[in-house]
């Protein structure tokens, strides 16, 4: 699909994954109004073609404001959607301090999967009253899974929940939004180089690149970006979810 003269809303997009294909698509000319929330965004790099949105994705009527933002200029219709915001604490099930904490659970959900999904929603709204191109496509839009959906790990237990829907969101809906001609498919990442690592050790980020088979290191974010640019090109890819992971498969810790 045709990137030019067009919008796009990138969720996290202030740092790591979002940041990446914020800049990327900005570099293809995309107009991309990026949501995160104002602390985040204080801390963003400045990159042409990129307007940071403070916004937080579990508030339907913030969600609507800034898609109405990202759609008000009819000559750069809004076309792609790109959810990367997220957050991956740890936590047991049954831990040292009791029962994992309900609370936590909850927020889990609700700000990868529920948060991604109200912008899933209310964009396609959005994007479905834009004009078709030649061949009936209206927009693409790609959401954020992880390997955890398929291995998720000891401690693991909301966010590969959390994960795993989004998988299972996928298909459903690429095929309740076929009908105005829009695409939805998911990456699952493995081990990738973000600011969730940047407070490890060397070391142990070299071990947690030790177990990847090849290559033998951990993904960058703007390989992340390459990606989602590659299924906004690839107009017969919809419903899928692409694991970009090295062929790792997570040990159970």
């Amino acid at each position: 699909m045709q990137t030019h003269q067009t919008s796009a809303i990138v969720t996290g997009g202030a740092s790591g994954l979002g940041a990446a294909t914020a800049a990327a698509l900005a570099a293809q000319g995309v107009h991309v109004v990026s949501l995160d929330l104002a602390p985040a965004i204080e801390q963003a790099p400045q990159v042409d073609g990129v307007t940071h949105v403070a916004t937080d994705v579990t508030d339907e009527e913030q969600v609507r404001s800034a898609v109405a933002r990202a759609s008000a200029d009819p000559a750069q219709p809004l076309r792609f959607v790109v959810n990367c915001a997220g957050i991956g604490p740890s936590a047991r099930i049954l831990g040292k301090k009791g029962v994992h904490d309900l609370s936590l659970y909850r927020k889990v959900i609700e700000i990868n999967l529920v948060g991604s999904f109200t912008v899933l929603a209310v964009a396609s709204e959005a994007i479905a009253q834009t004009e078709p191109d030649a061949d009936g496509q209206r927009g693409v839009i790609i959401n954020t899974a992880s390997i955890a959906a398929y291995d998720g790990q000891v401690g693991q237990a909301a966010y590969a929940s959390s994960k795993g829907a989004i998988v299972g969101l996928t298909l459903p809906a690429a095929r309740d939004l076929a009908q105005y001609g829009i695409r939805v498919c998911t990456i699952a990442p493995g081990i990738v180089e973000t600011p969730m690592l940047a407070t490890v050790s060397d070391e142990f980020r070299a071990g947690l690149a030790a177990g990847i088979p090849f290559p033998q290191r951990l993904a960058r974010p703007d390989e992340y970006a390459k990606l989602a640019l590659a299924i906004i090109d690839h107009d017969y890819l919809n419903g899928e979810t692409i694991r970009m992971d090295g062929a790792l498969r997570m040990a159970p810790r």
